[in-house]
């Protein structure tokens, strides 16, 4: 006597048996798919983000190079506040690899829009004193206006930084501001520079001019320096060692770069809590697929019990409900991947940003989406495996 064995379902069976059970039931589908396609969209639309506005700084980062370092008093042995040289920035100049070099000094003024506002109000912004090489150093640009010259060094004129600029009510030059006492007028206003963002907040002024106005003593807190790209480990070396040859300890050197770098891995530091928060939304999305799997086990027994009549076994019922299942999520995941580089690309839009979806996440949202579809599909598929054919003919 010949055994027949049931026929083997083929890959192509068991998509069309699966898309017709969705078919069969498309507003329950599309709402168990939803709850998939809110998680994978949440967690694509972080990464997208964070990825956008890494890629900004990045860019920007390019743009401004890595090569400017920046020196600044330290203190001394005994915990006293050090001054650096009067001619620092010069000293600096002499530098093998070094292309230029400039410096600002700390005056301890206030600027005001006038006489009447009391002095304890600065919005933030400082005044500084600032040598000619200072904005050719920081790669700089003069928004309005024009910047410090030989002449007007020595004149009671300020040139302001972004930032100041905008707290002043004086974004484009014009009038006089109210520093130390006396009247000073506005003849720039310069661009934002994120390599320097302290000289954003800034009323710059000449060194001659914070000397004779103000009883500057002429000694600058800070030395900025450009050099070429091979010769910058080099010079930062040497730098301290220059501008304090007797006590090296006593100036502290920085990459001014370094800062973009720590803004840009900070712009994704939010990422790993909102994926989490999409992970969450995505378990959510699995809970209410399984649950749709589960209603459809109870409310398709008939038709369960019918297929198992005609020769169907455990195992091919066990794979049509957990191909419905992996379809059912797959679907969610395919709109969630949509949503999220849609979200992405319309924050990126707004905000004037580079749209970067990395390939990793479309990759990584769908197989999250198969995983969570196998693991919601699992206990019902076994669950309509187990359904003996009588009993469910017998139950309608």
């Amino acid at each position: 006597m010949t055994t027949l064995r049931p026929a083997r379902l083929r890959p192509t069976d068991l998509a069309r048996i699966g898309t017709a059970g969705l078919r069969a039931r498309p507003a329950r589908a599309i709402l168990a798919a939803l709850g998939i396609a809110i998680g994978i969209a949440t967690m694509v639309t972080v990464v997208g983000i964070s990825a956008s506005s890494q890629e900004k700084l990045l860019r920007q980062l390019d743009e401004l190079g890595t090569n400017l370092l920046r020196v600044s008093p330290g203190d001394s042995l005994f915990g006293d506040s050090v001054k650096l040289p009067e001619n620092a920035a010069a000293m600096v100049k002499r530098l093998d690899g070094v292309t230029n070099a400039g410096q600002t000094a700390d005056t301890g003024t206030t600027v005001r829009r006038n006489d009447l506002i009391p002095d304890g109000i600065s919005l933030g912004i400082t005044v500084q004193a600032a040598d000619l090489d200072l904005l050719a150093t920081l790669d700089g640009k003069v928004r309005h206006g024009t910047w410090l010259n030989a002449a007007t060094e020595r004149q009671p004129v300020v040139v302001l930084g972004a930032v100041a600029a905008e707290r002043l009510g004086l974004v484009i030059p014009r009038g006089q501001v109210w520093i130390g006492n006396r009247w000073f007028t506005v003849i720039g206003v310069l661009e934002k520079m994120p390599l320097a963002e302290e000289i954003e907040r800034s009323a710059l002024m000449g060194f001659p001019a914070a000397k004779e106005y103000l009883d500057h003593d002429g000694h600058p807190t800070t030395v900025y320096e450009r050099s070429t790209d091979a010769a910058v480990e080099g010079v930062r070396a040497m730098l301290a060692r220059t501008v304090s040859p007797e006590s090296p300890n006593e100036a502290k050197v920085s990459r001014p770069s370094d800062a973009l770098k720590a803004k840009a891995a900070a712009a994704g530091a939010f990422t790993g809590l909102m994926l989490g928060l999409g992970a969450v939304a995505l378990l959510v999305g699995g809970v209410g697929v399984a649950n749709t799997m589960v209603v459809a086990v109870l409310e398709r027994r008939r038709e369960i019990g019918l297929r198992r009549s005609f020769g169907a076994t455990r195992g091919q019922i066990r794979d049509q409900f957990l191909v419905e299942a992996l379809l059912l999520s797959l679907f969610g995941g395919g709109a969630g991947v949509l949503l999220g580089s849609l979200a992405t690309f319309g924050y990126a839009q707004l905000n004037t940003l580079p749209t970067v979806v990395p390939m990793w996440a479309f990759g990584g949202g769908l197989g999250m989406t198969v995983v969570i579809g196998a693991l919601a599909g699992i206990y019902p598929a076994l669950r309509a495996a187990r359904v003996p054919p009588t009993v469910a003919l017998a139950a309608q």
